[in-house]
């Protein structure tokens, strides 16, 4: 639990005191947030804020579980940096550089055009491939792999097991989505980096009664088959504090922006999360906020493509309700409360999974 605590403080300090650095210096750079000019108009006061501060985010975690996890191995008699928890932030740093150089030809370009689709989805792609197939490897003693070839709710669904192949399109799908619902919902000041940290504190609760009730350590009726679930809530944590840090400055009115860099990196710490903890579909619910946003896009395309109208006056979400003259601070926190909402819900219902598992 100290390891936990800790890694959310380092996380929270280094976010923090880096991002303000990261202000300066793009500001006198002139590394200003391009906004698009069909946005709604309340976002062309945006118009210059300092960008990329993702980096800020990305920073603070890895600072965060790289000094943790050395704790924990010197003062603790811990096992050091795991496959699972490397993987997971491999998986975010990749993506997270994907959407760095998105953002870069933005600002280069001075315009809101970086990466064409193609080009945007083929690192993702990319990053996606190489998180599945190396989730499969680094068995440990007891044979347990970070990822799982079986379908997963709050544990395997063993009637559905996923040869290799599938098990890689699976990732492909979850890491496309998580990234890019993330993404989209970086559109309001405060929104994705409160959120995230409510579903990142959701995931230590989860990873954390993992860890308590490993079948390998205590096979009594409801423990969990999970690799690394100590080290994942440590990643959890670190995530949880770093977009508490970037929070600082990053709510309204925002300072700096995270840009593509933070928000990809934030869902490809989501996607990480479900797989490696063996949690996908309960993942559907603690990030249900993201989940709307996505399908709120997806809703408007299919209905204009196919009748001509649109169902939202604009996509994502928040846009719609900012065209309905909602006060961009009051749609902020309510998108809060729900995403708070979601995450209670999701935690409960992992809860009521294992006392049913238990025979509690």
């Amino acid at each position: 639990m100290r390891s936990i605590l800790i890694a959310a403080g380092v996380a929270f300090a280094v976010a923090c005191l880096f991002t303000p650095v990261l202000i300066r210096v793009f500001s006198r750079l002139g590394l200003g947030q391009p906004i698009r000019d069909e946005a709604p108009e309340s976002h062309q006061r945006k118009r210059g804020t300092p960008t990329m501060g993702g980096l800020a985010i990305l920073t603070a975690i890895w600072a965060s579980y790289l000094t943790t996890t050395l704790f924990a191995e010197l003062m603790l008699g811990g096992e050091g940096p795991t496959a699972s928890g490397l993987l997971v932030l491999g998986l975010a740093t990749a993506l997270g550089a994907v959407g760095f150089t998105d953002d870069f030809l933005k600002l280069r370009r001075a315009r809101n055009l970086g990466l064409n689709k193609r080009a945007k989805s083929a690192g993702q792609l990319i990053a996606a491939i190489l998180f599945g197939v190396l989730a499969l490897h680094f068995r440990n003693a007891n044979g347990l792999t970070p990822g799982s070839a079986e379908l997963s709710y709050v544990r395997d669904i063993a009637a559905v097991t996923l040869p290799p192949v599938l098990f890689v399109l699976l990732c492909i799908v979850v890491v496309s989505a998580w990234s890019n619902a993330v993404n989209l919902t970086d559109g309001l000041d405060g929104l994705a980096a409160g959120a995230m940290a409510m579903v990142a504190a959701a995931y230590v609760l989860i990873t954390f009664w993992q860890f308590r009730n490993q079948c390998a350590v205590a096979p009594t009726p409801g423990c969990y088959y999970v690799r690394d679930p100590l080290d994942l809530a440590l990643v959890a944590a670190a995530t949880a504090g770093a977009c508490i840090g970037f929070l600082w400055w990053n709510a309204a009115p925002a300072k700096i922006i995270m840009g593509d860099t933070g928000s990809l990196a934030l869902g490809g710490i989501v996607a990480g999360l479900s797989v490696t903890s063996r949690t996908e579909t309960l993942a559907i619910i603690l990030g249900a906020l993201f989940v709307a946003e996505v399908a709120s896009v997806v809703i408007q395309v299919i209905s204009f493509r196919t009748t001509g109208r649109r169902v939202f006056r604009n996509s994502p979400l928040h846009h719609h309700f900012e065209l309905m003259d909602w006060p961009e601070t009051t749609l902020t926190i309510r998108f809060w409360l729900i995403a708070a909402i979601s995450c209670g819900l999701g935690v409960a219902l992992f809860y009521s999974e294992w006392l049913t598992a238990a025979g509690i």
